[in-house]
């Protein structure tokens, strides 16, 4: 928790487009809940410059960002320090800043989703038969989580089979070791 006295800990979601982003009022109130001094905004970043934002950024004495389209991989890349998750991915959308300058990328959205759809829903994963819609960023941080909750199938479908191929192939070693059968597919396949 921050000192009553301290200035909050700023923090933002950094995308193009992010107006529409629900992040700072979610992270507000989680905040709030929390007990934690927190500035939570936006980082609208060009297409061409998302690495001089956010470097620009932490170096204002931000402590972090969410990242979100179409910035997911460059992420990964800009960060020294990689957790597992973000590895498998090949993706970030999470980088965390510290005082002497190291940046952590993380991918938290499978763990998310999978999280939300086992508990809150209440759906079971294993031994079932997954479409993972899309080849993306998004896609990327989800396919490892959705691998290890144990399906007996993950069938990524995407408009390219071409990105839906290379996100398959860059899962694939991990997928068998877990036991899951993964395959790429076009939108337009039957079946999908």
């Amino acid at each position: 928790m921050n000192a009553p006295d301290r200035a909050p800990d700023r923090y933002a979601v950094a995308g193009n487009p992010v107006a529409h982003s629900r992040s700072p009022h979610i992270h507000s109130l989680f905040a709030h809940q929390t007990g934690q001094a927190v500035d939570y905004g936006r980082l609208l970043c060009p297409l061409d410059g998302f690495a001089p934002e956010v470097q620009a950024f932490a170096a204002s004495g931000a402590k972090g960002c969410n990242v979100t389209v179409p910035f997911k991989f460059e992420a990964f890349e800009l960060a020294p320090q990689r957790s597992a998750r973000a590895e498998l991915a090949q993706a970030a959308n999470t980088l965390r800043f510290d005082a002497e300058g190291g940046w952590l990328a993380d991918n938290t959205d499978g763990v998310g989703l999978v999280r939300d759809l086992t508990v809150n829903a209440g759906v079971a994963l294993a031994g079932r038969r997954v479409l993972l819609l899309g080849a993306g960023g998004a896609s990327a941080g989800v396919l490892g989580p959705l691998i290890e909750a144990g399906p007996a199938e993950v069938v990524v479908a995407n408009r390219s089979v071409d990105k839906a191929e290379a996100l398959v192939q860059r899962h694939a070693a991990f997928a068998r070791d877990h036991g899951v059968r993964l395959s790429a597919r076009t939108l337009q396949d039957p079946g999908v």
